[in-house]
């Protein structure tokens, strides 16, 4: 029998195989899997190091580094719009992108579970692959864990994003000040909707698709529009929708705002469905919207340059921040009556991203 005979390892059968605990225990199948899938589908220079960590160079002058990390264990997997595997990339994209800094790379880390089918894992890693190439933020470095059967729901994926920022950019959630704008990137709730929808099996007459897109690039282009310091927050509306980051905001920067209801941008289809399952859109997740607060007299300036990129075309002024002791979100409603969005004391939605 020949050397090459004896060393042959069959290829992985992704139409019918499935994760082992062997593809956690750092040998030979371990190896495979992270060549035949993860190099494959992530590869880039950085990756083809093969090292246990990337080599990166060091910023240019005048730049600070950017840090942010997420973990994305949202159930289902897919979705109308996506899947865990884009929204992984677009979600610590965001994160990075919300601080006023340029992403330029990203670490991932999979919990797989036994007897999770390779078919699905290829589909998430591809679906990550294709959304890191169209951001241009590649995935540099990552890892791969095993848990046995019963002890993990398929997969769960950590991402950590790297990016830079200029000296003397501050942009975060202590800087509103009273008069500042509120202005919305689009229609709110897809993402949520989209995730309950195919969580429950519902059907509804017009679908709803997960908004889940990266921001880096509507945030440059904001930027862009404005003198520096002008953007003074930015924020993606996640986890507990647009109503709890407002609510973060007024705490952080100890302001209060008023919102106008009839300003913020609802999908019909997303209006209905909320209305049938009793619950608020305000604090329904999203996953490719962000909140800035701008000064002003930027603000006409900031919000034609969102409506002018593909991600901001339903761009809206929403209200604007009020000095106030209590620190309120408030809202006007369509009847002209006015009610306090408060915080949410729970989760309507868990495991939504």
């Amino acid at each position: 029998m020949s050397s090459a005979k004896r060393d042959y390892i069959r290829p992985l059968d992704f139409r019918h195989g499935r994760i082992d605990m062997n593809h956690g225990a750092g040998g030979r199948v371990s190896a495979q899997l992270i060549e035949e899938l993860f190099v494959r589908a992530f590869d880039n220079d950085v990756l083809r190091q093969g090292n246990d960590g990337a080599l990166l160079p060091v910023p240019p002058p005048g730049h600070r580094l950017v840090m942010a990390t997420d973990a994305h264990v949202i159930s289902p997997l897919f979705f109308p719009g996506g899947d865990i595997g884009c929204l992984a990339v677009h979600g610590t994209i965001n994160d990075v992108a919300m601080l006023g800094a340029t992403p330029l790379y990203l670490s991932a880390s999979f919990i797989l579970e036994e007897g999770f089918p390779l078919l699905d894992l290829q589909r998430i890693v591809e679906s990550m692959a294709a959304a890191s190439r169209a951001a241009a933020v590649p995935i540099v470095t990552g890892d791969t864990k095993v848990v046995e059967r019963g002890k993990g729901d398929g997969v769960f994926i950590s991402t950590t994003g790297l990016g830079v920022v200029p000296e003397g950019r501050d942009i975060g959630g202590a800087n509103a000040q009273a008069g500042d704008a509120v202005l919305l990137s689009g229609s709110i709730g897809e993402h949520g909707v989209a995730v309950l929808s195919q969580r429950e099996s519902l059907q509804f007459e017009t679908a709803t698709l997960s908004d889940s897109a990266a921001l880096h690039t509507l945030v440059a282009t904001m930027l862009a529009a404005a003198p520096e310091g002008a953007v003074r927050v930015l924020r993606d509306p996640t986890r507990g929708g647009l109503a709890t980051t407002l609510n973060e905001i007024a705490r952080q920067s100890r302001v209060g705002m008023l919102l106008q209801e009839a300003a913020i941008p609802v999908l019909p289809q997303v209006a209905a469905a909320c209305e049938l399952l009793g619950l608020d859109p305000l604090y329904i997740a999203n996953e490719g919207k962000l909140v800035a607060i701008v000064a002003p007299e930027a603000a006409d300036a900031v919000l034609a340059a969102m409506r002018a990129h593909p991600l901001g075309r339903s761009a809206a002024r929403i209200g604007h921040v009020s000095a106030d002791p209590h620190r309120f979100v408030q809202m006007t409603t369509a009847f002209g009556g006015r009610r306090v969005v408060d915080w949410l004391s729970g989760e309507p939605l868990p495991r939504i991203c």
